[in-house]
């Protein structure tokens, strides 16, 4: 990675630290999800950047794939559990974050810090040659130390410009695999935390989208729209909000996308048991001897 690249993924991440604590900062007892995710992708903008995916709000069960639409009503209430996930692009350097904050309760501060602590702990281990087994050992682990179970199937993965999943999944348990993550490789680890039996299933529909291709036969209005996605959103993930900004009717036309298969709908992922989830992620920058920590 060259200098220019370099500075590309350290603003990214700089923007997206910075976003998360904006973020995590308003999520209080009667405050929006929407005002939450607004503020926080309108500050991405201003920073320089943009916004990589929509402002993920997981909260208690959800693990992820929830951000509010346009219409969204709902509002933190005492005792929740909020993952703030956070991405910020600079010429397609990403920077992938995010963390765990309570609503005006403090009783889930141990499973927060399992998280937390899980993701200190590969922190301080984490250099160029460590096998991803490794990684997953040290949270799984960790977390269990605490009394808590990692999601087995959600992981963090590295990302390359304009590619947030671009191949490399890392683990949140001892998986056995023997493969290495390379110096000069950008990864976004993210331990999950659980106090149910570690592992999340689909639900229903979010409302977060990702470009899949054109068909023929769409109506003269889904066309348009689609090609305005793809003209804008064709590498990273967009919501509704986004699109109703420009179409009034954005709403349905991209239902209509999402059933010409045109478009995809990522599927809201709940803890199977429905039990209580936190998260904590940084990106990295992978190195000979360590790593450099992009969103700290």
């Amino acid at each position: 990675m060259n200098d220019d690249e370099l500075r590309d993924w350290l603003k990214a991440g700089g923007i997206a630290s910075r976003a998360r604590e904006l973020g995590a900062g308003m999520v209080e007892e009667g405050v929006a999800y929407l005002e939450v995710a607004e503020a926080v992708e309108e500050f991405i903008i201003e920073s320089g950047g943009g916004v990589a995916f929509p402002t993920n709000i997981a909260v208690n069960d959800i693990a992820a794939h929830y951000t509010p639409r346009t219409n969204d009503k709902l509002r933190f209430r005492y005792g929740d559990l909020v993952k703030v996930d956070v991405g910020a692009e600079v010429g397609g350097a990403v920077g992938d974050t995010a963390v765990t904050v309570e609503v005006g309760s403090n009783v889930y501060s141990d499973l927060i810090e399992a998280s937390r602590r899980a993701l200190a702990s590969v922190t301080e281990v984490i250099r160029g040659g460590i096998t991803l087994s490794t990684i997953g050992s040290i949270v799984e682990r960790t977390m269990n130390t605490l009394g808590f179970r990692p999601i087995i199937n959600l992981t963090g993965h590295s990302i390359e410009r304009y590619n947030l999943h671009a191949g490399l999944s890392v683990p949140n348990y001892d998986d056995r695999s023997n493969t290495a993550i390379r110096e000069g490789t950008v990864v976004a680890i993210e331990p999950f935390s659980t106090t149910g039996l570690g592992e999340v299933t689909s639900g229903k529909r979010s409302n977060i989208y990702r470009f899949l291709r054109r068909r023929k036969h769409l109506k003269e209005d889904q066309l348009a729209l689609l090609e305005m996605i793809e003209r804008k959103n064709s590498r990273l993930p967009f919501s509704e909000r986004t699109v109703t900004r420009e179409f009034r009717k954005g709403s349905k036309l991209l239902n209509g996308l999402v059933k010409a298969q045109s478009v995809y709908s990522y599927p809201i992922l709940r803890e199977i048991s429905g039990g209580m989830v936190a998260q904590t992620e940084h990106t990295f920058l992978v190195t000979e001897k360590g790593c450099r920590v992009l969103t700290k």
